[in-house]
């Protein structure tokens, strides 16, 4: 196990560089169905960019407003800090016990107009309002007002929640930083102190090229993946949670369908998807949940958006009248299982890359076991090498 337990400094990593090589799912030879783009990330899909800033700082028992601190912010910008397009979106709540800020107008105009934020459940107010002032000085407006896309997961358990140590600098960097290429994954950003399925989880991304009747896109999926029980737990159609069920610090082997916690995730495409069809498009999120075992329990927060890059300048044009491509529906259902498959991978990408963590009074959440998992797929012969 690698532990993380003196931690006093704090970190802004930036986007550019996933950690190591075998900290994928892929590389522990987990079969996964549908074919990644390049990256199999999120930034696979064109112009997509992605930063974060990352909080670690202290340790021992919790002081609030000093810490222990495991906390960030992560900052996805549909065409990147430069571009002044909107792009259509469309959103799901699978279930509402969370928050992600600006939803009425996206649903209501079908446009995402600025970047989408993901952070911890108590900070939503402080990133809200870092992004209007990020916006104000950059000039960084795509209309005359601004209501930004900020979404969130619970980490007090690991974290001072109530600290609030997530500020302006820390979304200001998160955006500056923000980058197409690789992408970090584990605990990074927003995700630094999540748990999934009782092991340590936090944020993921995956994607997938798919050929339909009209051509091929890419879609690519990030989360921040804070949810599920262990026995729960299936990777690859394997019942790892009812296996692997030691030093589950939530259960512990009770209430084991009392499950709360929260997924955020992003969807992005380069497909000419209308507002109706994204909103299809994130509803099949729910489905990739669901592959790797959660039912969304009552206190659960299961947020997601969609957005497409393509039909750039749908918004205004000179004639006030705007020409716009749009799948046929009759093509979409690839993209639906493109989006549940890329899902289910994020999600356990998150937690293949998440190291074992040690927060606020001596909280512990350990690593998904990279031996068992090996292990397990051999014994269900589900390994693949």
């Amino acid at each position: 196990m690698r532990f993380i337990t003196s931690l006093l400094v704090i970190a802004l990593i930036s986007s550019q560089i996933i950690a190591d090589e075998t900290s994928r799912a892929r590389d522990w030879g987990i079969p996964f169905e549908g074919v990644p783009g390049p990256l199999n990330a999120i930034t696979d899909v064109t112009g997509v960019e992605v930063g974060y800033s990352t909080i670690i700082s202290g340790n021992g028992a919790l002081t609030v407003g000093q810490g222990p601190v495991r906390t960030g912010v992560t900052a996805i910008l549909p065409r990147g800090k430069n571009a002044e397009d909107p792009v259509y979106a469309g959103s799901f709540v699978l279930n509402g016990n969370g928050e992600m800020t600006g939803l009425d107008w996206v649903n209501e105009s079908g446009f995402l107009e600025g970047p989408v934020m993901i952070t911890n459940t108590h900070s939503v107010g402080s990133v809200h309002e870092a992004v209007l002032k990020w916006q104000v000085k950059t000039g960084r407006f795509q209309s005359l007002w601004s209501l930004p896309v900020v979404g969130e997961t619970w980490d007090g358990y690991l974290n001072d929640i109530n600290g609030f140590h997530v500020t302006g600098e820390h979304v200001a960097q998160s955006l500056e930083t923000a980058a197409s290429g690789p992408i970090m994954e584990g605990n990074v950003g927003g995700g630094t102190g999540m748990v999934c399925y009782e092991f340590k989880g936090g944020t993921g991304t995956s994607s997938r090229v798919m050929k339909t009747g009209a051509g091929t896109f890419t879609v690519g999926v990030l989360v921040q993946a804070n949810f599920g029980r262990r026995h729960q737990l299936i990777i690859a159609g394997v019942p790892f949670g009812k296996t692997l069920t030691e030093h589950a610090p939530y259960t512990d082997g009770r209430d084991l369908y009392e499950e709360t916690g929260s997924m955020i995730a992003v969807v992005a495409t380069d497909a000419p998807l209308l507002p109706t069809q994204l909103k299809r498009i994130a509803a099949r999120v729910s489905l990739g949940m669901a592959r790797t075992g959660s039912t969304s329990g009552n206190g659960s927060g299961d947020i997601f958006i969609a957005f497409s890059t393509a039909n750039a300048d749908s918004k205004s044009t000179a004639s006030g009248i705007a020409t716009v491509s749009a799948l046929s529906n009759e093509h979409i259902s690839g993209l639906f299982s493109a989006t549940a498959l890329a899902t289910e991978e994020a999600i356990i990408n998150a937690m293949v890359a998440a190291e074992t963590m040690v927060g606020r009074d001596q909280h512990r959440v350990i690593e998904l076991p990279k031996a068992d998992v090996i292990q397990l797929l051999k014994r269900y012969k589900r390994h693949q090498r």
